[in-house]
């Protein structure tokens, strides 16, 4: 049985003359359909498809790999008019274009990154394709029916905490002025990898899929509406939105409510409001705690001025001021304590899952995991002046569109010095104040770096109180060395860099990605200069996984520095053959901790040669120009030949590992498979021209 669809996507049986959903009129369609694109074929030469997921209205979803991308799972979204006049398709394109600017600015973990947009002609019919990331996961609503067959829903602290990950998400893109319009169970996921919830398929795209094939099928005509597309499911869109189009960021909440209703009481929206007087009947259903329906309820409610009108606001509903005093626990003492401690609110420390190098040595956290973010709390004893030198992760989900800690301590959070500690002690202490100071190091975040590199030194003192009296002097004295020895190491960090300590999030490894592609370095490159330079001075976390600590946030910082090297091209050099050369040598030399990436273009089925001579102390790593085939990777090889099997430009990358600066000598050379002997029925007329070397191939495009 072939489905229908309406222009909004929604399926029905065959046979259907209007939408179960939302009412419209279903479009006289041909159910004969072709089978759609086939697995293999490649796309635009670059998105060699895998798999169709997906089949709405418009067209299909597809699986794919982006072949200029490492083979990065990517979705290709089909738009494909069913009406072919050149007016549809050029006011499609137009639409989608317009559309696509919006997709492009939204950075956030939580939203699949926008690609491209993809113009192709298959098959003599014109469709568009809207290219994103790809998210492993499944639907909110898929999620559901698994539970329901069960005979299970979700719980109102399993709702409460999915409100608390989605809504920094949408707080993000209304700030953006973004409304995504669409908000159901079947446009959140939850992604596998770090089981947070994704924002997916933005109302603005089917609001041109509406615009364009809607107002065709139905009047024949394009004539825009006079008060904007109608767009929105029935019973999740607020009654403006449906009767008006006009949304609001109060609109989207709306649509949240309606969505967590569902998830909390596995029924349609239809089933759960009175359709004679339009009132939520949903307490029958469920029961939830007093303040929590009284959150939704004022969610739902059908004046838009009645509403939370922002994010924000519904935040400080959810999450009320406590009304007993609350004693935050404080850190070990860097600066000099006083007798009245104050008291601040602990660090909000994003961090994140880059990918970096495949070392399996390495850390190596999965690729598109979510920004998960930790709060470390350090034991403190206030009043009392005790230090404590433990410190316990509480994972939490923090507003992921501004990730960053408070700042530092104003004057009046600055201790002055215990009465029995001695003068040099004091001193002591004044002076790592003053190294941090002049190093630009938040200090929440600095204390939180210095307990978790002072605690993996001794274990055993994880959870250790330590007073201010003298019997503890000699283990102050130990933190107030590890300290010292931290901020040396941070000094190796550009300022720039530094400046942002407890800042970064995984948003940065899009930023890099997208720098380091438009010259065709890969990001693997990039990450292998970034762990010679942070395994240098912190070479104990090599093959930990450190990246949800307070020493990932440095990682961070190493890995900005030498993107920034390698854009400047300090770290970067592309090899070009000298003319009716078929090799070329390069020399430098290396310091401690630092790398270089070389590219070639080279040609498929040449012969390439490598050799490095240097000493051991430096690893060298090469890759093909799709990032599939590594032929080495941090290996202490020094020469490797082989008959190359992509066109397109190599990657040469060399680290030092040495305590001292090392020289190197690096050949490449490459050269063209000799030409077939003739056979004896052959006569050639003239010598084969050989295929010249290619000193450039198209740059893959970035996003």
């Amino acid at each position: 049985m072939t489905n229908l669809y309406c222009s909004q996507g929604h399926q029905n049986p065959s046979g259907s003359k209007f939408c179960l959903q939302c009412g419209e009129k279903i479009a006289n369609i041909p159910t004969s359909v072709n089978q759609g694109i086939q697995p293999g074929q490649t796309l635009g030469d670059r998105y060699a498809i895998i798999r169709q997921i997906g089949q709405g209205g418009f067209g299909r979803t597809y699986l794919a790999e982006d072949i200029n991308r490492f083979r990065e799972a990517c979705v290709l979204k089909e738009f494909s008019p069913q009406v072919q006049t050149p007016y549809v398709v050029q006011k499609a394109e137009e639409l989608f274009q317009r559309e696509a600017s919006v997709l492009y600015k939204l950075q956030h973990p939580q939203i699949p990154r926008f690609r491209e947009l993809l113009r192709l002609n298959l098959q003599g019919k014109e469709s568009l394709f809207l290219v994103q990331d790809y998210v492993d996961g499944e639907t909110y609503n898929s999620l559901l029916n698994s539970r329901q067959q069960r005979g299970l829903k979700f719980t109102e602290a399993e709702i409460h905490q999915l409100l608390q990950q989605i809504l920094p998400v949408l707080e993000y893109i209304h700030s953006l002025g973004v409304i995504h319009r669409d908000i159901s169970p079947d446009n959140l996921m939850l992604r596998n990898g770090d089981k947070l919830p994704v924002l997916i398929d933005f109302g603005g795209v089917k609001q041109v899929a509406a615009t364009v094939a809607s107002q065709y099928y139905q009047t024949g005509a394009m004539t825009p509406p006079s008060n904007g597309t109608l767009l929105g499911k029935i019973g999740f869109a607020p009654p403006e939105q449906m009767q008006t189009g006009v949304v609001s960021t109060h609109s989207d909440l709306y649509a949240l409510a309606v969505t967590m209703l569902v998830l909390l009481t596995g029924k349609q929206p239809q089933e759960l409001i009175d359709t004679y007087n339009l009132s939520w009947q949903w307490r029958k259903e469920v029961i939830l705690s007093p303040a929590f329906g009284q959150i939704i309820d004022k969610m739902l409610s059908p004046i838009a001025s009645d509403r939370y009108q922002t994010v924000s606001q519904l935040l400080q509903a959810l999450n009320p001021p406590k009304t007993q005093p609350v004693n935050y626990p404080q850190y070990p003492q860097t600066q000099p304590p006083t007798s009245a401690t104050v008291a601040f609110s602990p660090p909000q420390i994003p961090v994140s899952e880059p990918v970096i190098t495949a070392n399996p040595a390495k850390p190596k956290p999965s690729i598109w995991t979510g920004t998960n973010v930790f709060i470390m709390t350090l034991a403190l004893f206030t009043s009392l002046g005790l230090l404590a030198w433990g410190f316990k992760n509480r994972s939490q989900n923090l507003n992921a569109s501004n990730p960053t800690i408070t700042s530092s301590p104003s004057s009046t959070e600055i201790e002055k010095p215990a009465v029995n500690f001695s003068p040099e002690e004091k001193q002591r202490k004044q002076k790592l104040s003053d190294s941090r100071e002049n190093l630009g190091i938040n200090y929440k975040f600095y204390v939180a770096l210095v307990n978790q590199v002072f605690r993996e030194k001794d274990p055993s003192l994880k959870g250790r109180i330590l007073s201010d009296n003298p019997e503890d002097e000699s283990l102050r004295a130990e933190w107030d060395k590890t300290a010292a020895q931290v901020l040396e190491k941070l000094s190796a960090i550009s300022s720039e860099s530094r400046r942002q300590l407890g800042n970064y999030t995984f948003a940065e490894r899009d930023r890099w990605k997208v720098a380091v592609n438009k010259i065709n370095v890969g990001s693997r490159s990039l990450y292998h200069l970034g762990d010679a330079a942070f395994l240098r001075e912190f070479p104990e976390q090599k093959g930990k996984d450190f990246i949800k600590q307070p020493i990932g946030q440095v990682w961070y910082a190493f890995v900005n520095d030498q993107l920034n090297a390698i854009l400047s091209k300090s770290a970067f050099t592309r090899i070009v053959f000298p003319e009716g050369a078929t090799g070329k040598t390069v020399n430098g030399s290396l310091q401690p901790g630092r790398g270089k990436v070389f590219i070639a273009g080279l040609a498929k089925d040449q012969n390439m040669e490598v050799k490095l001579e240097a000493n051991a102390k430096l690893l060298l790593s090469i890759y093909s120009p799709s990032g599939k085939i590594v032929f080495l990777e941090d290996s202490q090889e020094r020469s490797l030949s082989k008959t190359l099997p992509e066109t397109g430009f190599y990657e040469f990358v060399i680290v030092s590992t040495a305590s001292e600066p090392v020289d190197y000598q690096l050949t490449v050379t490459a050269e063209n498979p000799p030409a077939p002997e003739p056979t004896p029925t052959e006569t050639p007329t003239e010598e084969p021209t050989p295929t010249e070397t290619p000193t450039e191939t198209p740059t893959p495009e970035s996003n």
